[in-house]
């Protein structure tokens, strides 16, 4: 536990004090950190050459 003092009475046996000091950890309060979202990239090929259809790409003498 953290530091936290704890006082049964009257006193337990091995086995019941064990069951007790678990069900004080399993209640422990947690913090849980939420993973980094990800950035999506914005970035895109409209606009560019490539991007055309390929009739529209072809030059005419």
């Amino acid at each position: 536990m953290s530091g936290a003092r704890v006082s049964i009475t009257p006193e337990p046996t091995i086995e019941e004090a064990a069951a007790i000091a678990a069900a004080l950890e399993v209640t422990r309060p947690v913090v849980v950190a939420a993973p980094p979202v990800r950035q999506v990239s914005r970035w895109r090929f409209s606009g560019r050459w490539w991007s055309k259809p390929v009739p529209a790409r072809r030059e005419r003498p």
